[in-house]
């Protein structure tokens, strides 16, 4: 069953519209001198509100709405993280050339990395194209990049999304989105300029900005969770959050990563710390500040952005909870959360809080982890993320325990010398799916089951601190909401063959049986079976690891065992998830 990785010639239709670059080649005589992005800006895309007039985007007077912008914190020349990238909204001002409609430009460019991050959108439909990079080597790479179109494109995979569309008729109560997509590079080789795509239907394919995703060497992901939903979280009006998190692996230093993922507004973070927890909301020692962009005591994150901290200086046990503390100066109502923590953290009474080693400020519980979506620390060998649903979210677990599969998971690791002493990221979001998304990617709703895997991919994978190997451990959800096995199959033959494109290694999960509960009626185990079997006997991945064997009943074996069943029958107990983990072999998490 074991695969290694396909070489990066792989082509695969990604349903992010994101396809893999070709494997590198000799290079072609140079064509025209590469200019800096800016110098190729040909098209006007924002308009001021009083003059819609000003700016064309899409051919036909439409464009976007440069108070929308204001208000979501896409102000001229910021710099925003977005999917681990780095980019720089365009500095004119309303009116002015703000984009270049690709048409085979050659654009300066610097840097090593794992990809290319283009902030874009389409017009006219649906635009994409192919591309080509150059390296300082000389080699060469082809790259394939689609655009969603900027009005009816899926606000699931969108980086922001804005309530307005300008026209000369006036403003339309219609939703404007951008995107930022990636496209894999070959590793290790210096960019030295990219040629934008230039076939017949890249026509309406416009490029805002664009950079080389460089991820920090030497450091591992201790602590992941993926943004489930967007949702009101209550009147949190000058408080501090304080959360807590378990480690996989340890280090002298530490940073954290803050996503105001799915937002429409920004949100500021006035100042933040880190502690190892005592007990409930009390530090063990005083809470260390974090800062940000090279000693700010605090960030201000923009709609569908991200900021790291900086590094600091600070023993990270292995195995061991973590309070992370944000001061919320600010009235936040709404926020991203991860919704099924199976963790009690804390929200104090009014003030900044978060240097407090003490817990009498802390006068609330939540169970859900706001904005918070990183912990990393400095060395280690890299990262494991799980791809996954409820189970491995760890749904009917032990509250405060940290009995989730990938705790002991990470335990074992900890204690095992055969293989890398690898973090291991949470990435199990309960109810999603692989064939459509539960949360529909913009607003608040109060459902969190996220976005389909494949369109949270690139956030809860690909950009995640130093990922080597990937573990997909979903489907059950899709069969039981009546999606086909073919449907399934798809999906996740996408999942693998994006993650190969970027040199990851990926390990399948079989799906566990469920008979008994609700939804999990014999038609829908029939599909599940269809789909283990396909696990079973594909070489789509590295490795398959047959959790629906670890966890059935060999007398009854459409359902979970009775030991392992949390009673529910359709999530494993403690000694189910257990279970799971020891069942993995470890060697074959090995990059």
């Amino acid at each position: 069953m074991r695969r290694r990785f396909r070489g990066a010639a792989v082509t695969v239709a990604l349903l992010t519209g994101i396809a893999p670059m070709a494997s590198a080649e000799a290079a072609a005589p140079h064509g025209p001198r590469p200019l800096p992005l800016e110098r190729h800006f040909d098209n006007r895309a924002v308009s001021d509100d009083t003059r819609p007039g000003e700016a064309d985007f899409d051919g036909a007077g439409g464009s976007l709405s440069a108070q929308d912008l204001a208000a979501a914190g896409w102000t001229p020349g910021r710099s925003l993280g977005v999917e681990g990238a780095m980019l720089t909204f365009p500095r004119g001002g309303s009116g002015e050339r703000d984009n270049v409609v690709a048409d085979g430009q050659s654009v300066r460019l610097r840097g090593r990395g794992d990809a290319l991050a283009f902030l874009v959108a389409g017009t006219g439909g649906e635009a994409s194209g192919t591309g080509t990079v150059r390296y300082r080597d000389g080699s060469r790479g082809s790259y394939r990049l689609t655009a969603p179109d900027w009005r009816s494109g899926p606000l699931a995979a969108k980086s922001v999304a804005l309530p307005h569309v300008n026209t000369p008729g006036g403003q339309l109560a219609e939703k404007a989105r951008l995107y930022v997509v990636t496209v894999p590079l070959v590793r290790g080789r210096e960019v030295a300029s990219v040629v934008l795509p230039h076939d017949r239907a890249a026509t309406d394919l416009h490029v805002f900005a664009l950079s080389v995703r460089s991820p920090v060497r030497g450091w591992t992901g201790s602590w992941a969770a993926s943004t489930a939903g967007y949702t009101t979280v209550g009147d949190w009006s000058d408080r501090t959050v304080r959360l807590v998190v378990h480690t996989s692996a340890g280090g002298p230093r530490v940073r954290v990563r803050l996503d105001n993922t799915f937002a429409s507004a920004p949100v500021r973070i006035g100042g933040a710390t880190v502690a190892v927890q005592r007990a409930g909301a009390e530090a063990r020692g005083v809470p260390r500040r974090l800062t940000f962009h090279g000693g700010r005591t605090g960030t201000e994150l923009p709609a569908g952005a991200q900021a790291y901290s900086d590094p600091l200086g600070f023993d990270v046990p292995a195995d061991s909870n973590l309070l992370v503390s944000f001061h919320l100066p600010g009235r936040v109502t709404t926020a991203p959360v991860h919704s099924q923590a199976i963790q009690r953290s804390y929200v104090s009474s009014p003030g900044d809080h978060a240097a407090d080693g003490s817990p009498a400020a802390y006068s609330s519980t939540i169970t859900t982890w706001p904005l918070l979506t990183g912990v990393d620390v400095s060395g280690g060998p890299g990262s494991v993320v799980l791809l996954g649903d409820s189970i491995t979210d760890g749904v009917r677990s032990t509250q405060d325990a940290n009995r989730r599969w990938p705790n002991v998971l990470a335990t074992r690791l900890l204690h095992q010398s055969d293989v890398p002493r690898y973090g291991v990221l949470n990435h199990g979001i309960s109810a999603n799916r692989v064939t459509a998304d539960r949360y529909p990617g913009d607003g608040v709703s109060a459902d969190t089951g996220g976005v389909s895997a494949p369109h949270r991919l690139d956030r809860d994978v690909f950009a995640q601190t130093s990922a080597r190997t990937v573990v997909v451990f979903e489907g059950v959800n899709d069969v039981r909401w009546g999606a086909s096995a073919d449907e399934v199959i798809a999906g996740l033959r996408q999942i693998a063959d994006r993650a190969h494109a970027r040199n990851l290694r990926v390990v399948a999960a079989t799906i566990a049986p469920c008979e008994g509960e609700s939804l999990c009626t014999a038609a829908a185990d029939t599909q599940r079976e269809a789909v283990n079997a396909y696990l079973r006997g594909t070489g789509d991945f590295d490795a398959v690891f047959d959790f629906d064997a670890v966890l059935r009943d060999p007398a009854h074996p459409t359902r979970i065992r009775p030991a392992y069943d949390s009673g529910d029958h359709l999530h494993p107990g403690d000694a189910g998830l257990a279970a799971l983990a020891d069942s993995v072999d470890l060697r074959e998490l090995e990059s």
